[in-house]
């Protein structure tokens, strides 16, 4: 065998050996979710070692060097892994802002102490993190944050507001955007730091959305003391690791397109429809609709890929990351629009045991945030019609 071949099978084998029966299978609820952190909460003992496992494995992150926790896989060997769970329809092991945004700018800005002290924690999964970029006057237009760090020679002391800070009730460390130069323009003057979510002066309040819940906060600072040595990048250059992080964190919204878990549409839509004589669906447009969804949900599943090989060659377009969250945001939205449609009137309830205390329309409003946080589809578009395009005027 080759040794890819050779490394699908020593997976396989252990997949079975260590993935649970409870993790198997499509996700219930939002419970089903895995964040970790001081404070995880698991839906299962079965959901508990399984990030246990997967965290000592490094497969949380399976790309990452073995030296601060990661798996060392080649691209190769990570399509393998995900393949493999896929396979056996394993859940996530680990749903981490960490993974997916601020451990790949640690490593490339991140000092050696801070990938030794942050990465390792990360990958299995004992520190929660939360996003503090926006405010209230500063959304799409990031650059314009007020948040204030003033230098107190060895540390900074933060005082300010973030919006949209999700799950900042729940995190344990936040990475954050703040203004250490406030005579500098706009662009300039920002830093880039980490501060724990339980030091003095940090508060949180959380914001319900139409859905009825919600993941984000308002997050305020009073006078809360920032070491220096927490500092990621050059001092007033955190406009650099900023653009970086938020390559990360559109692919990833944009990773919902493809991932759209539950239940496939098509099963769903059977159950409340019915089928023909033929065992299709017996409703041809919806059959119709849900097969398009299907389609371009796997197309978009290899754009994903390719654009990994991309980056992993150093070959990636920035404007990327924005082609791929205002397409997969689209999907996701169109999927649970589809769901709503096979549904019915019964997919409305909003409370009640048979609607799952009306999980499909909560989910369904949800989604319309899809288009909004990680940057509008309108900025992402101007994006792609500036950089990509190029196109006149863009």
């Amino acid at each position: 065998m080759s040794d890819l071949e050779t490394f699908r099978a020593e997976t396989r084998d252990w997949l079975e050996a260590n993935c649970p029966a409870g993790v198997r299978g499509p996700m219930r609820s939002e419970a089903d979710m895995i964040w970790g952190g001081r404070r995880a909460e698991f839906a299962s003992e079965d959901h508990r070692l399984w990030l246990e496992r997967m965290g000592a494995k490094g497969w949380t992150a399976p790309e990452w060097p073995k030296a601060y926790g990661g798996g060392g896989l080649s691209r190769e060997e990570a399509k393998v892994l995900a393949s493999e769970l896929r396979r056996i329809k394993a859940q996530p092991a680990l749903n981490s802002f960490g993974v997916w945004m601020l451990g790949p700018a640690l490593l490339q800005f991140g000092t050696e102490a801070q990938k030794q002290k942050f990465l390792p924690p990360i990958v299995r999964g004992e520190i929660r993190w939360c996003q503090g970029y926006s405010e209230p006057g500063a959304g799409s237009d990031l650059a314009s944050i007020q948040t204030r760090a003033e230098d107190r020679g060895d540390h900074w002391i933060v005082n300010g507001q973030k919006v949209w800070t999700s799950y900042a009730d729940k995190a344990d460390w936040i990475f954050c955007l703040v203004r250490t130069d406030p005579e500098a323009p706009k662009h300039l003057g920002i830093s880039f730091v980490l501060f724990d979510m339980e030091t003095p002066g940090v508060s949180t309040r959380p914001i319900t959305l139409i859905s009825g819940k919600s993941p984000f906060c308002e997050t305020f600072f009073d006078n809360v003391r920032v070491e220096k040595e927490n500092l990621v990048g050059t001092l007033n250059r955190g406009w650099d690791v900023a653009k970086a992080l938020l390559a990360h964190e559109r692919t990833m919204i944009g990773a919902m397109g493809e991932h759209m878990g539950g239940r496939p549409v098509g099963q769903v839509a059977a159950d409340a429809i019915g089928v023909d004589a033929d065992g299709r669906l017996d409703e041809p447009m919806l059959r119709a609709r849900i097969a398009e969804l299907e389609t371009d949900a796997a197309a978009f599943k290899l754009a994903l890929e390719r654009t990994g090989d991309l980056h992993k060659a150093g070959q990636a377009h920035p404007a990327l990351a924005s082609m791929l969250k205002y397409y997969g945001s689209e999907l996701n939205k169109r999927r649970h629009e589809l769901l709503m449609a096979a549904g019915g009137i019964d997919a409305l309830e909003w409370e009640g045991e048979r609607s799952r205390d009306g999980a499909m329309a909560r989910d369904w409003l949800r989604t319309k945030a899809n288009s909004i946080e990680g940057g509008t589809s309108e900025i992402q578009l101007n994006i792609i019609a500036k950089h990509l395009l190029r196109l006149p005027g863009a």
